[in-house]
């Protein structure tokens, strides 16, 4: 790809994001009913291509079990609250109660609870209990400690996930986390990232991970774009990703699955993000805006509450219907945030594709105008896509 002159000194690549590219239709059309969206990574099989994102204000045990009851997986956090404190919930509503200058502050000191191992294995055994698939998520520097207790619940699948997570972690104070040596040993598919390009992507996948999270940044409560400086638009991160995952199955005969993570806020984003290459996706807050949300409207990234450099924002959200609603409808809004699946069902059906590996194969232009063409009705009355 042409490298755009950034100055005499320094060339870069121009990267696009969700609201710059168009799902091009096909010759052919679909009934909705006729088309698969289902999802199937290692030996555990989903309606939806769908993980709920492991964000204490989004994933409780409770709607990770409604997530896994609707057809997806939520992803609880062993780092957040549910694993800290008997009773999350109170915690939660005070954060809920927050006002915003006090926010931050409030939850750093919040999180300064110690973590509980047995807590670990009790939220997981209370989501396998329901008979869903448990999924939860940790950080590599905790990976190791939180072992016992991951492996006392019986979880099913583990998430191993940070702003950016590397195959090759240097560092002059501690052991880092040998990932290869690691997955290799475990029981359970194992998922890993966020990465954002196809050499990073690469060398995740070669670590034996069953699947891929794809994004740095992109997401609706993260700062790390402005904080840190660092990111890739999600349409360019995915199809470099996509790329990857080509070459490490020509390598191995292994398909690695590859999980758009963030930047999702509509069933028009998620058709992208398969469009792109994604086999699923990962979104957090569009979840939150459902009834049953524990954070109650609000929702914060996995980094908001570092003690030194946040890197996420408690973010607020209307409630705009239950789970079902948000996942599956029906819509009673116009905008594309509700029915998120049925979108999706719906885009395929559309440009004729019976499931999501045949979507990944459907054209795709750069289309500036996509937002704004014919649009100026909407923008001003600040209804449908105009806001």
């Amino acid at each position: 790809m042409a490298e755009i002159e950034i100055g005499m000194g320094k060339s870069g690549r121009r990267a696009y994001g969700f609201d710059d590219i168009a799902i091009v239709p096909s010759r052919r059309t679909r009934d909705p009913e006729d088309v698969d969206i289902s999802w199937k990574i290692d030996a555990y099989q989903f309606d939806l291509p769908l993980m709920a994102s492991a964000m204490d204000g989004v994933v409780s045990p409770a709607t990770a079990i409604e997530v896994g009851r609707l057809g997806g997986v939520g992803v609880l956090n062993l780092e957040g609250l549910w694993c800290r404190y008997q009773d999350a919930d109170a915690v939660l509503a005070e954060i809920a109660e927050l006002p915003v200058e006090k926010a931050t502050r409030r939850m750093q000191e919040l999180y300064q609870e110690p973590l509980k191992l047995e807590l670990v294995s009790q939220r997981i055994a209370e989501i396998k209990a329901a008979g869903v698939v448990s999924c939860a998520s940790v950080t590599p520097q905790r990976t190791e400690a939180l072992l016992p207790a991951i492996l006392e619940g019986d979880l099913d699948m583990l998430v191993i996930q940070g702003t950016v997570v590397s195959a090759e972690h240097v560092s002059s104070t501690v052991e880092p986390l040998n990932l290869k040596t690691f997955i290799r040993k475990l029981d359970m598919p194992v998922i890993v990232g966020g990465c954002a390009t196809y050499r990073a992507a690469l060398h995740l996948m070669r670590t034996g991970a069953a699947g891929i999270l794809v994004g740095v940044g992109p997401g609706h409560a993260c700062t790390t774009r402005g904080v840190l400086g660092l990111g890739v638009p999600q349409a360019t991160a995915i199809a470099d990703v996509r790329a990857a995952r080509m070459r490490h199955l020509d390598e191995t005969g292994v398909y690695c699955q590859v999980i758009a993570d963030g930047g999702m806020a509509t069933g028009g984003d998620i058709s992208k993000a398969i469009v792109c290459g994604a086999d699923a996706v990962m979104i957090g807050s569009p979840l939150a805006a459902a009834a049953e949300a524990p954070g109650r409207g609000h929702h914060w990234g996995m980094a908001t509450f570092h003690p030194t450099l946040p890197r996420g924002a408690r973010v607020t959200t209307a409630v705009r219907g239950t789970l079902e609603e948000v996942l599956l409808g029906p819509a009673n809004e116009n905008d594309g945030k509700l029915n998120l699946f049925g979108g999706l069902r719906t885009s395929m059906a559309t440009c004729g594709y019976l499931d999501i590996k045949e979507f990944q194969k459907a054209e795709v232009m750069v289309a500036p105008a996509l937002q704004t063409e014919g649009k100026s009705l909407q923008k001003a009355q600040g209804v449908g896509m105009g806001h």
